[in-house]
């Protein structure tokens, strides 16, 4: 070997000495630990391919699926069909809508309490609910049956629910909401002090009642257009306090309402981002939803009584917005 052959080995072999091997490529970060909460709206309920082991509906295309697979984060979604802020998130849930919308001759288990998923590993919550507190469903189904009766005409709907009675429990109903929703807000602040939250507000279910049908139940069935901007009030009301819990808890609001104005129910059906009363079904592959007794007795051709939950073009929007909302809430590890 020549000598400057040599040279070079050694010199080679002295800095291998003295700077040791080359460092290996640092690993990966772990990805962060993202727990939904919520109800239909938020688990996609009636979009397919939904999960059938609990009467909860969580679809697979929901906003926090979505949402999750976009960041590559680690999502413990526990949402459900039916759930309230109290019974469902803050409790144990015992009742459940689906889909499947039939449940099996023993019922469904109870639900434990959502909040229990939030940990002090939670490094992202999205919760959205409310709107099952207050008693949504059971008020268009009220405004169903009076627009029955009133042949269309009016707005008995709204004239039930602000005046007497009908408008104490729906009071009521607010009053209970706003005490709920803040300690659900205080309560995953004391369970993951870390979190970054973001509260998740609904669409817009009849912004404008131009272009429903009375009798259509692929829209509103047999609400009345009188009623419609009641129905719309409501639902701005159930928003104006989940925005307002968030700002005094210092979580995000994350508003889906003013960007889907224009595909409410009563909207084009290429320009719907919202079921019917009963509708086809949307999503990937061909599962479907065997009607309840109920159901079955809508006049109306759709697969299912989807109940103006979001479809799919729907929970895609929703998933668009939560997506935005947690990368800059910092849901990107750098």
């Amino acid at each position: 070997m020549s000598s400057r052959a040599t040279y070079a080995l050694v010199s080679a072999l002295a800095l291998t000495i003295l700077t040791g091997a080359p460092a290996a490529a640092a690993p990966p970060p772990a990805p962060l630990d993202y727990t939904a909460l919520g109800d239909s709206y938020s688990a996609g309920a009636f979009v397919r391919p939904w999960a059938v082991d609990d009467g909860c509906g969580r679809s697979t295309l929901s906003y926090p699926q979505q949402a999750a697979r976009r960041l590559n984060v680690r999502l413990t979604d526990v949402t459900c069909s039916a759930a309230e802020v109290r019974a469902g998130v803050l409790e144990q849930q015992t009742e459940f809508t689906g889909p499947p919308s039939v449940p099996p001759k023993a019922g469904w288990a109870p639900r434990p309490a959502q909040i229990k998923a939030v940990t002090a590993a939670t490094d992202l919550v999205t919760l959205g609910i409310g709107g099952n507190s207050v008693g949504f469903v059971d008020i268009v189904t009220k405004c169903i049956e009076q627009g029955i009766a009133s042949f269309g005409t009016g707005s008995p709907c709204s004239a039930h629910y602000t005046r007497g009675s009908g408008k104490s429990r729906l009071d009521a109903g607010f009053t209970a909401l706003e005490a709920d929703f803040a300690t659900t807000l205080k309560d995953i602040r004391t369970r993951a002090p870390h979190a970054k939250v973001a509260v998740i507000g609904y669409p817009a279910v009849v912004a404008d009642a131009k272009g429903c049908s009375f009798g259509s139940w692929r829209q509103l069935g047999t609400v009345t257009k009188g009623d419609m901007p009641f129905l719309d009030a409501l639902e701005r009301r159930v928003n104006t306090v989940l925005r307002t819990e968030a700002q005094r808890a210092g979580a995000a609001y994350v508003d889906t309402y003013t960007s889907s104005t224009g595909h409410g129910v009563c909207s084009a059906p290429g320009q719907r981002w919202i079921y019917g009363i009963k509708d086809d079904l949307t999503g990937s592959g061909t599962q479907s939803d065997p009607p309840s007794n109920l159901c079955r007795r809508v006049p109306a051709t759709g697969e299912a009584c989807t109940f103006l939950h979001p479809n799919l073009p729907g929970t895609t929007h929703q998933a668009a917005l939560v997506t935005q909302a947690l990368t800059e809430l910092g849901a990107i590890r750098r």
